[in-house]
């Protein structure tokens, strides 16, 4: 029990992290001001192209549009493809529900090589507040 309790808080972690850190915006990603982001150490992959984060601090200052929340799903799944493809879980869902118009709580689900579901709720540490 206690190694899966190891490993339901290292994959929380891995989650959260992901989530949370900021991933350069891409070249083509539209923009408020001049700044790209980005975390500094994805300058020097070990693999290339890897990257850590999410683009979903572009969604900061956006109005909460069925579209925003098509962008949130898809940053979000971006962020944690890894997780698949580095083989620690075989799926994962990513849920949105839209509150209000300005609350867009965000929601994962990664289904273990076990068939085990992790559900990982973030509401408590994301939240969209816009600026629209």
């Amino acid at each position: 029990m206690v190694l899966l309790n190891d490993l339901h808080s290292a994959l929380t972690r891995a989650v959260l992290i992901s989530l949370f850190t900021w991933r350069r915006a891409a070249a083509d990603d539209a923009l408020d001001d001049e700044e790209r982001f980005g975390w500094w150490g994805d300058s020097f992959p070990t693999v290339a192209d890897d990257r850590i984060g999410s683009r979903l601090w572009l969604l900061r200052r956006v109005k909460l549009t069925r579209q925003t929340q098509g962008d949130a799903e898809f940053y979000a799944r971006q962020a944690l493809q890894w997780l698949i493809d580095d083989g620690h879980v075989s799926a994962i869902d990513i849920r949105t529900e839209r509150l209000d118009a300005q609350r867009l709580n965000l929601r994962t689900v990664l289904t273990l090589a076990s068939g085990e579901r992790l559900d990982i709720n973030p509401n408590d540490s994301w939240q969209v507040t816009y600026a629209v």
